[in-house]
């Protein structure tokens, strides 16, 4: 926790630098809600092949960013993560030239049902590289 989904447009695929963005969004995500760790961000990116928006013109592109966190978050707290989540998506977007991007955030609580387990890296593993 969190899990964090990057859906972007592949017309963003050139322009986007998906590993920076996840490291400032993990670290920005630590500072905006208490409990949440950098160590424990996950963050997965899909290039969406086709995209249609509105009228279909082609000077567009999407981004959105669905956050799932542990329940227990207030409205403000998850509004907070919303906003500096977006304010960061445009900052890594401005500089598509030509380009209108929409950009969306939906911080959302996981179920109830979550688990997870991770397990240590095996004794010796980095040595058979």
């Amino acid at each position: 926790m969190p899990h964090i989904l990057v859906e972007y447009d592949e017309a963003l695929q050139g322009s986007f630098d998906r590993r920076r963005f996840a490291l400032e969004l993990h670290s920005l995500a630590a500072k905006t809600v208490d409990g949440i760790p950098i160590e424990s961000c996950k963050t997965r990116f899909r290039c969406v092949d086709e995209a249609v928006i509105a009228h279909g013109e082609p000077e567009q592109a999407l981004i959105h960013v669905d956050f799932a966190i542990l329940p227990g978050r207030t409205t403000e707290i998850k509004s907070a993560l919303s906003q500096a989540v977006l304010e960061l998506v445009r900052s890594h977007t401005a500089s598509v030239p030509g380009t209108a991007v929409h950009a969306s955030v939906d911080v959302r609580d996981l179920d109830a049902a979550y688990s997870k387990h991770v397990a240590p890296a095996a004794p010796g593993a980095s040595e058979a590289l």
